[in-house]
């Protein structure tokens, strides 16, 4: 039987591992031994929340409004607030932007919140066996708890739940080796977190993150070769799907079962087959849930395996004096960075100067030698049309390769948490022969990095982003009552957003394009 999956966590508890393998429709498999009823059951246990976890789900509350209103007015996520803004309703959801006295259909609310959150790749990650970006869970429980009145200790144990649940997924069960995008692993947490914050029971979330799965499931061509503008829609997406399959379940629908284990269900057909197993590793029954401590956020944006390269670029670049001496450079990095943004994709479009923002996200090749050239990476200018054709940068980019390397794959697998590491070893060989060699295991900004980040990082981050869009006593108003969220009640909670000076947003009013 294959086995596959990691199974690590630094808790205060070892959490226990959970084998899931496939069922054929003879062999009898209990309920509760169903992988989307342990997630259900985890749910549903009300266990306290500790005091640390509380503040990092401050801080990526406040990660998410910023990156969001930094990417505001750009293409994806104002078609998405068109949509949404199409979708009024009283005591509803607020909108990213758009002045709290206007409410929004909680789904809609979710699908544009979650696209503009997305647009820059800017928020917070977690890598393991898979990879994502766990606040994408926040959109869908703000709006859903806005909409329903929901407090601010609700919202907090929602949160808490969906982090838990697509980081324990993530760390086991791999869906990009099988071309499957990794929003599959937000659908099911995106929906037990809802569960969490309503307080349904275990049957009506155990069904509900069974139907969140089965519609979520997608292929990962969205993050391959000319990659388009879907890739800040898919998490939104799916939150939207989770939303409306958590309502189906409240009003006592079912879902296909059991998703995971069945004879034709996801693990048989769509990861590694009827003969795999896979080891799940969640939290036993009254231990506290404290995945979200072992995800991390982003100090520049671009996708995250380029972080720690970036800010090796920036050291780097002190030791060079003409980059058009410059003959080779080459990347020695994990296997995933090497296939997914490297040059072990095989896509001619990351070496291609007039590709997309999203491709170039994509590109360490692009990113590497804009980085090393700049010495900072800000994400307007260093994605510009101007920046990226550049011939001189175009031309130290076409000289930049990946190259796996054993030693930094096992590290990118490594199942202690202080040894884990996203970076890699840059060599640069100059055309007088001589080389100059260097190395970063993680960005600054990562837990174990050079300058971790703080509370008062992420409200730096916060007030940057949102400079010249919002007042700063708008700014103080949304950061003070964001800090007080375990205290807020349903009032409190309706006013999670961030509002835009009138003049700074554009396409905040209905528009005629489609066909809402």
């Amino acid at each position: 039987m294959i086995q596959t999956g990691a199974t690590f966590c630094k808790l205060k508890k070892i959490m226990k591992n959970h084998t899931v393998r496939t069922y054929s429709s003879k062999e009898e498999l209990d309920r509760e031994e169903e992988l989307a009823w342990k997630l259900a059951c985890l749910a549903s246990d009300p266990v306290p929340i500790d005091e640390d976890v509380s503040d990092m789900v401050i801080n990526r509350i406040i990660d998410n409004a910023s990156v969001a209103m930094a990417a505001i007015n750009r293409a994806p996520p104002s078609a998405a607030r068109a949509q949404a803004i199409a979708h009024p309703r009283k005591n509803g959801a607020a909108v990213f932007g758009v002045s709290n006295d206007q409410k929004f259909d909680a789904e809609w609310a979710a699908w544009a919140n979650g696209t503009a959150v997305r647009e820059l790749d800017y928020h917070d990650t977690f890598l393991a066996a898979d990879y994502a970006h766990p606040g994408d869970n926040i959109p869908p429980l703000l709006a859903v708890a806005q909409q329903l009145g929901r407090n601010g200790q609700d919202l907090l144990n929602g949160l808490v739940t969906g982090y838990e649940i697509q980081i324990d997924l993530v760390r086991s069960i791999c869906l990009h080796e099988h071309k499957i995008d990794h929003v599959a692993h937000l659908g099911p947490s995106a929906a037990a977190g809802i569960g969490t914050m309503l307080g349904l029971s275990t049957e009506t979330i155990y069904q509900s993150i069974q139907q969140a799965l089965h519609v979520t499931t997608a292929t990962r061509q969205s993050r391959k070769g000319q990659i388009s503008s879907w890739k800040a829609f898919a998490p939104s997406h799916a939150g939207k799907l989770a939303i409306e399959a958590v309502d189906r379940c409240m009003r006592g629908e079912g879902a296909p079962s059991p998703i995971y284990e069945g004879e034709d269900g996801v693990i048989a057909w769509m990861l590694s087959g009827p003969d795999a197993s896979y080891s799940v590793p969640l939290p036993e029954k009254g231990e506290a849930k404290r995945a979200i401590l072992d995800s991390f956020t982003k100090e520049h944006s671009a996708e995250y395996q380029s972080q720690a390269l970036i800010d090796l670029a920036f050291r780097m670049k002190e030791k060079i004096d003409d980059f058009e001496a410059i003959e080779r450079v080459v990347i020695h990095t994990s296997h995933h960075t090497h296939y997914v943004i490297g040059t072990g994709a095989g896509d001619p479009q990351k070496m291609d100067p007039t590709a997309s923002r999203e491709t170039l996200d994509h590109s360490i090749m692009y990113i590497f030698a804009v980085a090393l050239q700049d010495g900072e990476w800000h994400h307007i200018r260093s994605y510009h049309p101007d920046r990226a054709g550049r011939e001189d940068t175009v031309r130290l980019w076409h000289k930049i390769e990946t190259a796996e390397d054993a030693e930094w794959t096992a590290r990118y697998h490594e199942k202690d948490p202080d040894k884990l590491a996203f970076g890699g070893r840059v060599e640069i060989t100059m055309k007088d022969g001589s080389v100059i060699s260097d190395e970063l295991a993680v960005a600054n900004a990562h837990t174990n990095g050079a300058r971790p980040f703080a509370r008062e990082n992420y409200i730096h981050k916060f007030r940057i982003l949102t400079e010249g869009l919002v007042s700063s006593s708008e700014q103080d108003r949304f950061l003070d009552l964001v800090q007080r969220l375990p205290e807020l009640g349903p009032e409190d909670v309706g006013q999670i957003n961030v509002v835009l000076d009138e003049v700074a947003l554009e396409n905040g009013t209905r528009d005629q394009r489609g066909i809402f």
